[in-house]
C-alpha cells in the first residue's frame, strides 16, 4: 500500500494559478490528482491548464472570487457535477496590499483604513469562505483533507506587514478551530491543517528583498541573518508537505501548522 498515493484525488486550489498556487497545481496534477483551479481569470489560468493537459494530467478551471460566497456556491456545484466530489481543498489565495504595509519609520496610524479591510477580506475570508463552501460537501461525505496557506507573519512578528500578519494570525487559529469541529461532528477521516511558508521571493515581495540593481535588500540580510540554513526558500519547497497532507500518510494529522521556514522560527540569534 502506498500511503502517499493520490492519483485520482479531486484537489481544488483557490488561487491556483499564482506562483505558489500554481506551483502546487503543476505538483499534484503530476502525482495523479485531478486539478481544479479556482480563481477570477481564466487567462490567467489557461497555460497552466494546458500545460497540465499537454503532459498527459487532469485539469479544469472554475471561475470564481473567494470573497463572494455566492460565486463559491455555484463553483461547488460545477465542480460536483463534473468531477462527482471534493478531496482535497487548498486555499492558496492571498496577498499583501501595499496600503496596509508601513515603512520602517511609518507610524500605524497613518495606514489606510480601506487597505488594512482589503487585506483581511483577501486573506482571511479568502480562506474562511471557501472552507465553509467546499467544507460541506467534504463534511457530507465525512472525508477530506482542507490545507490552508497561513504565514511566517503569523507566527513571528515581523516589521511592516500589519494587515498581512493580523490575517494569517487569524487563518492560523481557524484552522485549528475548524480541524476540532469537523473531527468531532464528521470524524476521522475529515481533516484540516495548515502550512506557514518563511521566505519566497515572489512577485510580490521581490520588491522589498530585491533592489533594482538586482542586490539583496537591509530586510532580506535581516532574513537571511536569521534563518539557520542561511537562504531563501524555493516555491517547489512546499509541495513534499502539500503531498503529505493531502495523501493517507498524514491520517492522524490535524490542526497543525506547520512552519516551512529554514530554521527561521526556532532561531534565537543566539
Amino acid at each position: 500500500m502506498n500511503l502517499f498515493n493520490i492519483e485520482g484525488k479531486v484537489a481544488l486550489i483557490t488561487g491556483g494559478y499564482g506562483a505558489l498556487g500554481g506551483s502546487i497545481s503543476h505538483y499534484l496534477s503530476q502525482q495523479g490528482a485531478e486539478v481544479v483551479i479556482i480563481g477570477r481569470s481564466e487567462e490567467k489560468a489557461a497555460p497552466l491548464i494546458n500545460k497540465i493537459k499537454e503532459e498527459g494530467n487532469k485539469g479544469y478551471f472554475v471561475q470564481a472570487d473567494v470573497m463572494n460566497v455566492e460565486d463559491l456556491r455555484k463553483a461547488k456545484d460545477i465542480i460536483l457535477e463534473r468531477s462527482k466530489r471534493i478531496d482535497i481543498l487548498i486555499n492558496a489565495a492571498g496577498g499583501n496590499v501595499p496600503g496596509a504595509t508601513l515603512r520602517d519609520d511609518q507610524p500605524i496610524f497613518d495606514m489606510k483604513i480601506e487597505d488594512w479591510d482589503k487585506v483581511i477580506n483577501l486573506n482571511m475570508n479568502g480562506t474562511v469562505y471557501p472552507c465553509l463552501v467546499f467544507g460541506e460537501a467534504m463534511a457530507a461525505e465525512k472525508k477530506g483533507s482542507i490545507i490552508n496557506v497561513s504565514s511566517m507573519a503569523a507566527l513571528s512578528v515581523l516589521t511592516r506587514v500589519v494587515g498581512y500578519s493580523s490575517a494569517k494570525a487569524a487563518i492560523t487559529n481557524f484552522t485549528k478551530w475548524l480541524a476540532n469541529d469537523f473531527a468531532q461532528k464528521y470524524g476521522d477521516k475529515l481533516r484540516v491543517n495548515a502550512v506557514a511558508p518563511g521566505f519566497f521571493i515572489g512577485e510580490q515581495n521581490r520588491n522589498v528583498l530585491i533592489n533594482p540593481d538586482g542586490s539583496l535588500t537591509e530586510r532580506s540580510h535581516k532574513i537571511l541573518n536569521n534563518t539557520p540554513m542561511g537562504r531563501f526558500g524555493d516555491l517547489s519547497e512546499l509541495n513534499g508537505y502539500i503531498h503529505y497532507l493531502s495523501s493517507d500518510a498524514s491520517s492522524f494529522v490535524t490542526a497543525t501548522v506547520l512552519p516551512i521556514d529554514g530554521g527561521f522560527i526556532a532561531y534565537s540569534g543566539v
